[in-house]
């Protein structure tokens, strides 16, 4: 594997984390809004619960991918940056009001309802911004303006089916993992019935996830077929997720040994790793382009001895970081005066 292609998966890998992190986070933060006002249940309690200490891991990931974009692929990082800069100012904006809520609302009950409010919202608006930068880098966008200057074209964006198949499947995707790992989560809080509730979610969330993903990679036909041929050749990685996909979904009918059926912690387990098989799929079909067919990881590619520091640097941050994830993430999943605290 050549120092290009070993960068771009170290970013792939940084993305991958932080879509599999952001969308629980964010879909938690729209069923806590969602259920804030119902009846008889406790889901809007659980799901803030697992946000109180998550989103400030979550935004850790998005540092690293941004660090990583800039450091090993300056030349994208600058061209990406100045094209795409109105959807990624809207979505630092947004991710910056999100955060003042989260870090005032909960030292003060005056604020707590509008925290909802908010972590709802921008938890559908973010990555719906994120998810519709994809079908913008499988090229036919973008025109080139005078001089050197290039611009989006933003009507053939906005009629375009691949964008919204795209983001139909980013916000499908968002509810349906946070769904089920607040399932889990309920679980851990010996909470049955919120159990039920999110497994409910998850139930009919997983087939709408996959005839998105389907719409999604149909409507790439007549827009990016280049993309479409490259799918092919990676064909196995597609039935792999598809095979971790049922297996996932099916393990919430699997009889658990509690009252009611379901394991979903394998569900969790399995659905992440079939979207990581769905997501390298993705990314190895869209190389080597960055941006087509005007930018390439080798166009991009940051000095090789840069390269090489850079290399060294993530490897002592990670060995120093993959730790301390793991110890947060027993303390926040077994600790049994936090998971199972009364409202």
């Amino acid at each position: 594997m050549t120092e290009p292609y070993i960068a771009i998966t170290i970013i792939w890998v940084f993305l991958f984390v932080y879509a599999i992190a952001g969308s629980i986070d964010f879909g938690a933060g729209f069923w806590a809004m969602y259920y804030t006002r119902k009846d008889n249940t406790e889901a809007s309690v659980i799901a803030n619960r697992y946000l109180s200490p998550s989103w400030e891991v979550t935004n850790v990931f998005l540092v690293l991918l941004v660090i990583a974009l800039v450091g090993f692929f300056p030349g994208a990082a600058s061209y990406l940056g100045t094209l795409m800069i109105l959807p990624f100012s809207l979505v630092l904006i947004l991710l910056t009001i999100r955060g003042t809520f989260m870090i005032y609302a909960f030292s003060s009950k005056k604020y707590s309802r509008m925290l909802t409010i908010i972590s709802g919202t921008t938890g559908l608006f973010i990555p719906a911004l994120l998810v519709a930068t994809l079908p913008i880098a499988i090229g036919g966008f973008v025109s080139m303006g005078e001089g050197t200057r290039d611009y989006l074209l933003f009507d053939r964006i906005f009629t375009s089916p691949t964008l919204y198949t795209h983001v139909g499947f980013g916000l499908s995707t968002e509810l349906f993992l946070s769904a089920l790992l607040l399932a889990d989560y309920s679980r851990e809080a010996k909470s049955e019935q919120t159990y039920l509730v999110y497994r409910r979610n998850a139930l009919w969330l997983g087939p709408v996830t996959l005839l998105f993903a389907v719409a999604a990679t149909f409507t790439l036909l007549p827009e990016a077929g280049w993309m479409v041929d490259n799918m092919a050749s990676v064909w196995y990685l597609f039935a792999l997720s598809l095979a971790a996909f049922l297996i996932g979904y099916g393990a919430l009918f699997m009889k658990s040994g509690r009252e009611n059926p379901g394991r979903a912690r394998l569900a969790v387990i399995m659905i992440v790793i079939q979207f990581g098989l769905a997501s390298f799929g993705y990314g190895f079909s869209h190389m080597p382009y960055i941006l087509y067919p005007d930018l390439t990881i080798q166009d991009a590619f940051t000095d090789p001895a840069m390269f090489r520091w850079l290399l060294a640097g993530y490897g002592a941050g990670l060995a120093i970081l993959v730790p301390a994830f793991v110890v947060f993430w027993r303390l926040f999943m077994k600790d049994k005066r936090y998971v199972q605290a009364e409202k």
